[in-house]
C-alpha cells in the first residue's frame, strides 16, 4: 500500500514506488520549525549511496557462483545455500536484493538468473561481461578506495594499494587466471562495441588492418565481417597469442586473420595499411602517446590510416558521465585519461595525420579515424 507523502524535512523512505517521510510514519513528532519551503529533491543522491551497494550486491553473487548455479534450475535460498556453502539466512538477503535490481527473477521462494544475467553475467555465456566485473571486483574497487590519493597527486594507486611498483599490465599477465580474466573482460565489451567501431567508417580501400594490442582479435574479427575483402592480423604480447589464436578459431576465421606477437612500443609493427587502437591511447602517457603515433605513421603506406577505438568526451568535458567515470579509472589504475575529439585531433596532427574524424557509436566506446598526412 502507498503511503500519503508530504514534505517533513529532508529525509524520506520509498515505499512501494512513493515516498513517506518518516512523520508520516509516525516515527518523528511534528515540528513547528520545519522548513516549509519545497527542498530539492534528494532521489539523485540516494540512487549514488545505493550505486556503490548495488555494485559489491551483484559483485558478491559473481564470486561465490550464484548466476552458474542458477543457470539451467530453479533453487531456494536454501537449496543454493548448501550448494554454495554459505550462510542461509545472508545468502536469502543476496538473493532477494539481485531480485530487487532485475538481475535474479524470484517465484513462489525459488530464484532464477533473468535474461540479462544469463547472457552478460554468468560466466560460461559467449557474451559474458563477467571477467571486467571480476576486475572491477578485485582491482577496480581496493584502486578507487584511494581516489583522494590519486587526485591529490595525480599518480595511480598500484603500490599504495597492492604493495607493488609494476602497474596495470604486469599484474594482469602475473598468472593465467589473473590473464584469463582480463582477456575475458575485454573480449566481452568488445563484442558490444567492436561491430559499431568498424561500420563507423568507411574501411573499403584498405587491404590489410592490423590491430595494435588486440587481445582476443574482436575488432579485426568486426571489420573482416563487415568487410570481406580484408585480411586481419592481431599484434599482442606472446602470453596472448594462444588465447587469441583460440578465439580467431573458434570464429572460423584462421584463413584471414593471423596472429603476430610483439610489444608495440619496442618492436617492429606488422605490414598494414589500417592501423587499429582498441582502448589503448587512454592507458598511456602523452609521452608515450605521440611515441606510438609516430612509429605507426612511420610504419604506415601512403595512404594508410589509423582506427581508434576510445571513449570521446563531449568539447566542454560534461558528458558522457560513463566516460568521466573511466577516466578517473584511468587515474587510479594507469598513466592516462579519456579525451575529447579535439584533443585527439591536436595529437594526431602534430603526430603526421591528417582528415580526424569522430563517430559517437552509441556503444561502449566510440571511434576516431585519420589518414597518415
Amino acid at each position: 500500500m502507498k503511503q500519503k507523502t508530504r514534505l517533513a524535512g529532508s529525509f524520506r523512505l520509498e515505499i512501494d514506488g512513493g515516498f513517506a517521510t518518516l512523520n508520516d510514519m509516525n516515527l518523528l513528532p511534528d515540528s513547528p520549525s520545519a522548513p516549509t519551503s519545497a527542498l530539492a529533491d534528494p532521489s539523485r543522491v540516494l540512487e549514488i549511496i545505493d550505486g556503490m551497494r548495488l555494485s559489491k550486491t551483484v559483485f558478491t553473487a559473481l564470486e561465490l557462483g550464484v548466476f552458474e548455479l542458477l543457470d539451467d534450475a530453479l533453487h531456494t535460498a536454501a537449496a543454493c545455500a548448501e550448494r554454495l556453502r554459505v550462510d542461509a539466512d545472508a545468502l536469502e538477503r543476496l538473493l532477494d536484493a539481485c531480485a530487487a535490481a532485475g538481475i535474479l527473477v524470484k517465484a513462489d521462494g525459488r530464484y532464477s538468473n533473468s535474461e540479462v544475467a544469463s547472457v552478460y553475467i554468468r560466466r560460461s555465456s559467449p557474451d559474458t561481461l563477467a571477467g571486467y566485473m571480476f576486475y572491477a571486483n578485485r582491482i577496480t574497487w581496493r584502486l578507487w578506495e584511494h581516489l583522494e590519493d590519486a587526485v591529490r597527486e595525480g599518480t595511480p594507486r598500484w603500490s599504495q594499494t597492492f604493495g607493488e611498483q609494476e602497474g596495470i599490465f604486469d599484474h594482469f599477465f602475473a598468472s593465467d587466471d589473473a590473464k584469463e580474466v582480463f582477456l575475458s573482460g575485454m573480449h566481452g565489451m568488445g563484442i558490444l562495441s567492436s561491430p559499431r567501431v568498424a561500420a563507423s567508417f568507411d574501411l573499403s580501400g584498405h587491404r590489410v588492418v592490423a590491430d595494435l594490442g588486440g587481445g582476443t582479435g574482436h575488432l579485426v574479427a568486426a571489420i573482416c565481417e563487415r568487410y570481406p575483402l580484408i585480411e586481419g592480423i592481431v599484434f599482442d604480447l606472446p602470453g596472448v597469442a594462444p588465447v587469441t589464436r583460440a578465439r580467431l578459431a573458434a570464429a572460423g576465421l584462421n584463413g584471414r586473420v593471423r596472429v603476430e606477437e610483439g610489444d608495440f612500443f619496442r618492436d617492429p609493427l606488422p605490414t598494414a595499411d589500417l592501423f587499429c587502437l582498441g582502448r589503448i591511447l587512454h592507458d598511456w602517457s602523452e609521452a608515450k602517446i605521440r611515441a606510438l603515433l609516430g612509429k605507426m605513421r612511420a610504419a604506415l603506406p601512403e595512404g594508410g590510416a589509423i582506427l581508434l577505438a576510445e571513449v570521446l568526451l563531449n568539447e566542454e568535458k560534461t558528458a558522457p558521465l560513463s566516460g568521466l567515470l573511466q577516466s578517473l579509472n584511468m587515474l587510479a589504475c594507469t598513466e592516462g585519461k579519456e579525451r575529447s575529439l579535439a584533443e585527439y585531433r591536436s595529437l594526431l596532427e602534430s603526430e603526421g595525420f591528417r582528415d580526424v574524424q569522430g563517430r559517437v557509436t552509441g556503444g561502449p566506446v566510440d571511434a576516431i579515424y585519420a589518414r597518415r598526412a
